[in-house]
């Protein structure tokens, strides 16, 4: 499983960027799977459905399935939130997995930054951004593309060194561990 962050300020464009990348991803055949990491209360549910009832009377998960989908929601009950690699390994198995924010973890990360921006990039102080996505010439030393150019953007992650920095960034994460 090869994993690819999308990170970046509020209202930058992740969101745009990571559904387009999955998009085009997935065209090229591959199996992409997602995580998006959320700062304020998420729930899936609503108040008044049987599964909303039954995690109310206290479940720790609910497996809501239908004949198109099925959902898992897991309550944390008082736990700590779990890391990102607790959550990768609850995915399904995949080509890729694109990743919508925790930008402090360590994985290798696209940064979206647009020009107007109150906020600075990230990438000065995370070593872990290997691309910037961004309407304007960012000063970034590495790679740095268009916003909108899914299909290049595409094409660098798929890049064959970049799946050795990712190996070995896998790697690296899991002896720490």
């Amino acid at each position: 499983m090869n994993v690819i962050g999308i990170v970046g300020w509020k209202n930058s464009g992740k969101t745009t960027l990571a559904a387009a990348l999955i998009r085009e991803l997935s065209a090229r055949g591959l199996t992409v799977n997602s995580i998006k990491h959320a700062h304020h209360m998420v729930d899936v549910d609503q108040p008044g459905t049987d599964s909303y009832k039954h995690r109310e009377a206290g479940a720790r998960e609910v497996l809501l399935a239908g004949g198109q989908r099925f959902a898992i929601m897991h309550e944390l009950q008082g736990a700590k939130e779990p890391t990102l690699d607790e959550l990768l390994g609850r995915l399904g198995p995949c080509d890729w997995v694109v990743v919508e924010g925790f930008k402090t973890h360590s994985h290798p990360k696209i940064e979206v930054h647009r020009k107007e921006s109150p906020r600075p990039p990230l990438y000065p102080e995370d070593a872990n951004i290997i691309a910037v996505a961004a309407d304007y010439a960012a000063d970034f030393s590495g790679p740095v593309f268009d916003m909108n150019d899914v299909p290049a953007i595409a094409d660098f992650i798929l890049s064959p060194e970049n799946h050795e920095r990712y190996n070995q960034q896998r790697e690296s994460d899991e002896t720490a561990s």
